[in-house]
């Protein structure tokens, strides 16, 4: 496995969950991190518990210049920038007719345009730079459909599609992109699909340091090799 000390890694979506677990495992393997999300006050808070190798970019995955921030931001603090880690998204579950324009709307544009901004931003660093690698989480509603999930099926499906399509366009200049697929996690983002903490089915789902382990590996893998979908799930979890 390759040793990550010394890269550098932007995370979307770093204010709570996945993200937020994911900048805490790549800062533990002695990765620079640049956490980005809306909400300031978790941002600092994650940044001072990271320390000196964290930077955070208060940004809206929907707008493309904070996008551009993100980058200018990594080169600014720590001089390169290795890889993205797309961990912003959100949900709500129901039938078509069930939801409302607002709900289907940031879904849509946050899962998918807040995916894309993000690596636009970054991929003519990472081909100047010779290569790097661009992780996208999406789930596993991006690989089934589900039952009161049909647009965030599609928008998980759209994530899943840009990643190997980008893996057609990039892995050849150096750039690897994969999509990691989880079921069930137990984060923020589970409560709202009204979830509640102390529902025992929470403690049968994956916690968001599983997924920060995957995001890990993938990161580690040798640069000969490459993964393109990883499908996760909790071992409680059916298929």
């Amino acid at each position: 496995m390759s040793d990550l000390s010394g890269k550098v890694a932007a995370i979307t979506g770093a204010t709570s969950g996945i993200g937020a677990a994911t900048a805490r495992a790549l800062a533990g393997e002695g990765v620079s991190v640049v956490v980005a999300g809306r909400r300031r006050e978790r941002l600092d808070r994650l940044v001072a518990e990271i320390g000196d190798a964290a930077a955070a970019v208060e940004m809206d995955v929907r707008d493309p210049e904070g996008a551009r921030r993100l980058v200018e931001t990594a080169l600014d603090r720590f001089g390169r920038l290795d890889a993205l880690v797309a961990c912003a998204g959100i949900g709500a579950y129901g039938g078509i007719m069930d939801l409302s324009d607002e709900q289907l709307k940031a879904m849509m544009d946050i899962n998918v345009a807040g995916t894309v901004w993000p690596i636009r931003a970054v991929v003519p660093l990472l081909l100047k730079a010779g290569g790097g690698d661009i992780v996208i989480v999406a789930s596993v509603a991006g690989l089934r459909g589900e039952h009161d999930e049909a647009v965030y099926a599609a928008t998980k499906h759209a994530q899943v599609g840009l990643a190997g399509s980008l893996d057609r366009e990039l892995r050849e200049k150096g750039i690897r992109v994969s999509a990691i697929c989880p079921g069930g996690v137990a984060t923020e983002f589970a409560m709202g699909a009204g979830r509640t903490p102390d529902m025992p089915g929470l403690a049968r789902m994956l916690r968001a340091e599983d997924v920060a382990a995957a995001v890990v590996t993938v990161l580690k893998q040798p640069p000969s090799m490459r993964t393109l979908v990883w499908s996760m799930r909790s071992i409680h979890e059916a298929n």
